[in-house]
């Protein structure tokens, strides 16, 4: 019995280690995904808030554009958009420096600040509020601001230096935005009015201005004008009065010399009247002079213009058609030049080419000779002889070929019956002898400058004939 229960403590020991190995290894992997769940990444339009236990005697950490490792159960997390917001905000009846009532609607655009001590007032002041709930604060703070410009500024500045009065509303309304952690983005004041009419009646004063000043400005011109006309007519009337006098005077002086002048004018009325006559005749010849000159000059005119009509007619179309005869000219010249080119260049380029074909079946034919006669151990003559033994069937050919196509319709031997020394008939050696009238390889060879080979040659008829006879001595 003792035995069974130590056999089965250990049996319970040995399943107890595996089963431990597991939960470790278990434990391990939860951890590992708590751990991987705290690391949060911040994305670029939010910013990252962990808050609880973050060292450095600071409520909050800020993060933007990072990430960090949220440490569980002494650290937590939250997000803050970076969405802008557009509030609009119209100011009504706000007193100005003139306690004049003044209506100003407007619109601003504000959002989160990314400043790291700006950033750190939002995450105190922002965190856990809706976008509805920043927009209420932002405006009661942005309605305040605005209240405190105008009173600081007077209707005319407002009015007049929008420049100044969009500054002083952005510094103003920057500064208060930045204490819970908010940024101005951007303003836009959309008009300006007052329930006085204080503005509108500015606006009609500097108008009535410009035209009374118009006004002043066309009367002067007036009234300048007006004094330059009267002192012209004093100067007419005093001028004309003098010049009265002098006419009187002058006409007083002229009675005197036309009683003086009496006698004189009697004694030349018949000298002036010869004179007249005189001056009648010569002024009738001098107008006949000129009457003559002037038809002159007229038919001189006519002339010239005939003849400047007949050159309009005549020569410019003769000259047109003589520059277009060269221009035509020069054309076909030039057409002629080019044609002559573009021969010349084909000419060039079919020689270039014939020149190239050559020089390639050359370099083929020196490359093939090349290898015929590394193929004869580069034994020049061997190499002939090669070439000699691969054209030999065209040789024999060509040989026989020189009489296969002799047209004979009819060829009349007359035949006696006897024979020649070498015992053949006449139509024998009459056949022979046409076969014969082909050139023999040996002679073709010859007439080449070269030998036929030994073995080619054959034996002659007189060498075989002593031969033969030897051999029957022999015997």
């Amino acid at each position: 019995m003792k035995l069974l229960s130590i056999q089965n403590t250990v049996n319970m020991d040995g399943l107890g280690i595996p089963m431990v190995g597991i939960f470790v290894v278990l434990f391990i992997i939860l951890t590992l995904i708590i751990l991987v769940k705290r690391y949060k990444r911040c994305p670029s339009d939010r910013i990252l808030v962990v808050y609880g236990k973050v060292g450095g005697g600071q409520s909050a950490k800020c993060i933007h554009g990072g990430a960090a490792f949220i440490i569980p159960v002494i650290q937590d997390f939250e997000f803050l958009e970076l969405t802008p917001i557009s509030i609009e905000v119209n100011l009504i009846n706000a007193l100005s420096k003139q306690n004049i009532r003044v209506n100003v609607p407007s619109r601003f655009t504000i959002g989160v600040s990314t400043e790291p001590g700006v950033m750190q007032n939002a995450a105190e002041r922002l965190l856990g509020l809706g976008q509805n709930e920043i927009q209420d604060l932002a405006q009661e703070i942005i309605f305040g601001q605005l209240r405190l410009v105008v009173a600081s500024m007077d209707i005319e500045e407002i009015n007049n230096d929008r420049d100044k009065f969009l500054t002083n509303i952005s510094e103003s309304v920057e500064t208060e935005l930045r204490k819970v952690g908010l940024k101005l983005i951007n303003v836009n004041i959309t008009d300006i009015v007052d329930e006085s009419g204080y503005i509108e009646a500015l606006g009609k004063e500097a108008a009535a201005h410009a035209i009374n000043a118009a006004r002043k400005s066309v009367a002067e011109k007036t009234r300048d004008g007006s004094i330059g006309e009267a002192n012209a007519v004093q100067d007419e009337r005093t001028q004309v009065a003098a010049a009265n006098a002098q006419a009187v005077e002058g006409e007083n002086a002229a009675k005197i010399s036309v009683a003086n002048s009496d006698s004189l004018r009697r004694q030349r009325e018949a000298e002036a009247e010869r004179v007249a006559i005189a001056s009648e005749k010569v002024q009738s010849a001098k107008a006949l002079q000129e009457s003559y000159a002037a038809e002159q000059e007229a038919e001189t005119a006519r002339a010239e213009r005939e003849r400047s009509s007949q050159m309009a007619d005549v020569i410019v179309p003769a000259e047109i058609d003589k520059k277009k005869v060269e221009i035509d000219a020069e054309a076909e010249a030039e057409r002629i030049r080019r044609k002559a080119k573009g021969e010349a260049d084909a000419i060039l380029f079919k020689a270039q080419a014939e020149a190239q074909g050559q020089f390639e079946v050359l370099t083929k034919q020196a490359a093939g000779l090349q290898e015929i006669v590394r193929a004869a151990g580069n034994n020049s003559r061997d190499a002939v002889l090669l070439l000699i033994a691969d054209k030999l069937p065209e040789l024999v050919q060509i040989q026989a070929d020189a009489i296969k196509n002799i047209k004979i319709d009819k060829v009349t031997v007359w035949d006696n019956g006897g024979s020649s020394e070498d015992g053949k008939s006449s139509t024998a050696n009459f056949l022979s002898g046409m076969y014969k009238s082909v050139p023999p390889l040996q002679e073709m060879f010859n007439m080449a400058g070269m030998d036929l080979p030994e073995y080619l040659k054959g034996k002659d008829k007189k060498v075989i004939d002593t031969e033969d006879a030897e051999i029957d001595t022999a015997k």
